[in-house]
C-alpha cells in the first residue's frame, strides 16, 4: 500500500485533466467551431473551467444512470468536441471509455462491439437512425443506450440532468483505461487497450517537446477518438495554453477562425496539413503567428512543410514530426526548421525517443540489418497497449520479445536515423518505395492534393491522384515530372473525397486496390 501513491504519479488519467488545468490556471478560454451536442446552449466560446464543469456533470449523469468503474462505456457518436467531455466523463468515475471513430460503417462498429463484454452505448439519433441501424439486434451487444439528444430508442442522457457528482474514481495504473482503435488500413480495425501507466510513459517525453511552446494559443484538428489527442490535450493543458478546437477542417471556415486567434501552436493529420497549404496565402495570414506545427499519424510531405513553415512570419518556427502507432504512441520524432525543410528527405522520421523508446530494423533472417539495408522496423517502448481486446493472438504474434513490429519496411543510417520506406502490405516489386515516389510527384506537381500508388491486378504500380479544386490532370505535365520515375500505369483522376479514409485521414491502399479490381472508376 505504501507504493501506491508513487503507482498513481506515474499514471496519466483522463478523468481529472479538465479540473486539474482549471484549478491552476483559471479560465484560459476554449473557443470550438461548433456548439456542444450535450450542451448547445454554452455556445463555442467557453473556458477551462466551463469544460471542467461539464465533465464533473457528465459524470455525475452516467453514474446516476448506473455506470460503475470498470465497466465498459461505448463513445460513438456524431464528430464533435463533447466525444473528449464524455471519454473525460467516463473515466472521472473509473468506467473504461471505449471510443469508435464517428466514420465507422455500422457492421464494422457491430463487429467491435462484438469483442466487448456487452458495453454501455453513448450515441446520438444520427447514428441510430444511420449506420448501427445495420447491425442486427444491437440490444443484444449493448448494455444499454444513452443519447445526447432524443434518439429515439435510446434513455436521454438530459434525464439525469442535475445529478450530483459523484466522487472521482482511479482504477490500478495498470488495469484497462482506455479503448481505442487501429486505423484499419488492412482491414476491420482492431481494438487497443492502454492503461493510466503505459499512457503516463508517452505523455512525459511530449511534455518536454511541448515544454518550449508552453501557453502559446493552440489550434487542434484532429481525431477526436485518437490516443494521440488526449496526450496532446494533457501537455496543452498543464502548460495553461489556450485552445481553439476544430472539427470541420474546410479552410474556407479554418482560415478566419485562425487569423482571428493567431495560434502559435498548429495540430492536425498530414493530410489535413496538405489541405490546408491553401491557408499560406490566405486573408487575414492566418497562419502567420505560429511557431510551431505538429503533425503525426503518417509521413508528411516535404513540400507542405515547406509552405507551413513560410508561411509564418516568427523568426525560427518548427515542425515537429512524431513517427508511431496507436499500439505504441510515438517511438521516434525529429524537427523540420526552415533551413533543414529544404533539403528534407520524406521518408526519414527521426530517432527513437532517449530514455523511453528504442527502434532497430531487423532482416528476413531475425538478424539485426546493417546500416542502409532495408528490413522490418521494430520497436521497444514502455508505452505499448496491454493487448489487443478479442484478438490476444494477434497481439502476440506482433511481438519478439520486449519488441513490437511496426509493420512497416525501413532502414537506419549509421548515425542511427530511421528512413521509412512503405508498408509491408503495401511493396511493389518494381518501385523501390510508393511513398518516395509520392513525396516527389507532390514536390514537382503543386496542383497535386495527393499522390497513392498503389498495386493494380498485375502488381504494376498504379497512380492515384487528386487534384486541388477537381481541376483535370495535364497528361503533358505528369509525363515531364515522371520521365526519371519508375515505369508506372496511366493515372487514374478520383476526387479527394472519393479515396476510402481512416478517421486521421491516412488512405486505405489495400481498399483502392480492391477497388481497383472491381473496375471500380471515378
Amino acid at each position: 500500500m505504501a507504493r501506491q501513491p508513487l503507482l498513481a504519479d506515474r499514471a496519466f488519467y483522463l478523468g481529472p485533466v479538465f479540473r486539474d488545468a482549471a484549478d491552476r490556471h483559471g479560465a484560459v478560454f476554449v473557443t470550438l467551431d461548433r456548439p456542444l451536442d450535450v450542451s448547445p446552449g454554452l455556445g463555442v466560446d467557453l473556458s477551462y473551467r466551463v469544460l471542467a464543469d461539464v465533465v464533473d456533470e457528465l459524470s455525475g449523469r452516467l453514474w446516476e444512470a448506473g455506470v460503475r468503474p470498470s465497466e465498459q462505456v461505448v463513445v460513438h457518436k456524431t464528430d464533435n468536441v463533447d466525444i473528449v467531455l464524455l471519454t473525460c466523463a467516463v473515466s472521472r468515475i473509473g468506467a473504461v471509455p471505449v471510443l469508435l471513430s464517428p466514420t465507422l460503417a455500422g457492421p464494422v462498429a457491430g463487429q467491435l462491439l462484438q469483442r466487448l463484454r456487452r458495453p454501455w452505448l453513448i450515441t446520438d439519433r444520427a447514428k441510430l437512425e444511420g449506420p448501427l441501424r445495420e447491425i442486427d439486434d444491437l440490444s443484444m451487444l449493448v448494455r444499454r443506450t444513452l443519447s445526447v439528444d432524443d434518439a429515439p430508442g435510446a434513455e436521454p442522457l438530459e434525464k439525469y440532468a442535475g445529478a450530483e457528482p459523484p466522487t472521482p474514481v482511479r482504477l490500478h495504473p495498470r488495469e484497462p483505461a482506455l479503448i481505442t482503435h487501429s486505423s484499419g488500413t488492412t482491414g476491420v480495425p482492431k481494438l487497443a487497450v492502454h492503461c493510466a501507466g503505459a499512457m503516463w510513459n508517452r505523455l512525459v517525453p511530449q511534455k518536454a517537446m511541448g515544454w518550449p511552446t508552453r501557453g502559446e494559443t493552440a489550434a487542434l484538428h484532429m481525431s477526436f477518438v485518437h490516443s494521440r489527442f488526449y496526450h496532446l490535450l494533457g501537455v496543452l493543458l498543464r502548460f495553461g495554453s489556450p485552445l481553439v478546437l476544430i472539427t470541420d477542417p474546410d479552410p474556407a471556415t479554418v482560415g478566419p477562425l485562425l487569423a482571428r486567434h493567431r495560434p502559435g501552436i498548429v495540430e492536425t493529420h498530414p493530410n489535413t496539413f496538405v489541405l490546408w497549404e491553401e491557408l499560406a496565402d490566405a486573408p487575414g495570414a492566418p497562419l502567420s503567428r505560429v511557431r510551431s506545427y505538429g503533425s503525426t499519424f503518417d509521413a508528411i510531405h516535404p513540400r507542405t512543410v515547406k509552405r507551413l513553415l513560410n508561411a509564418s512570419r516568427r523568426r525560427a518556427p518548427w515542425l515537429i514530426q512524431l513517427y508511431g502507432q496507436s499500439e505504441t504512441g510515438p517511438v521516434a520524432f525529429q524537427w523540420f526548421t526552415r533551413r533543414s525543410a529544404s533539403r528534407a528527405d520524406g521518408r526519414r522520421v527521426g530517432t527513437g525517443i532517449p530514455g523511453f523508446t528504442r527502434v532497430r530494423v531487423t532482416a528476413a533472417d531475425g538478424s539485426r540489418a546493417r546500416p542502409g539495408e532495408p528490413g522490418r522496423i521494430e520497436a521497444r517502448t514502455r508505452g505499448r497497449i496491454l493487448t489487443y481486446l478479442g484478438a490476444r493472438e494477434h497481439y502476440e504474434r506482433q511481438l519478439d520479445g520486449e519488441w513490437w513490429q511496426m509493420g512497416d519496411m525501413g532502414y537506419r543510417s549509421r548515425l542511427g536515423a530511421l528512413y521509412l520506406i512503405d508498408r509491408e502490405v503495401d511493396r511493389i516489386d518494381a518501385v523501390h518505395s510508393n511513398l518516395e515516389v509520392e513525396d516527389t510527384l507532390m514536390d514537382r506537381l503543386e496542383e497535386l492534393r495527393e499522390v497513392v500508388i498503389v498495386p493494380g491486378v498485375d502488381r504494376e504500380p498504379v497512380p492515384v491522384v487528386c487534384v486541388r479544386n477537381e481541376r483535370p490532370l495535364d497528361p503533358e505535365r505528369w509525363r515531364e515530372a515522371t520521365a526519371d520515375l519508375p515505369a508506372m500505369a496511366e493515372p487514374r483522376q478520383w476526387r479527394f473525397e472519393e479515396l476510402p479514409m481512416t478517421a486521421t485521414w491516412k488512405v486505405k491502399r489495400v481498399e483502392i486496390t480492391r477497388m481497383l479490381a472491381e473496375g471500380a472508376r471515378a
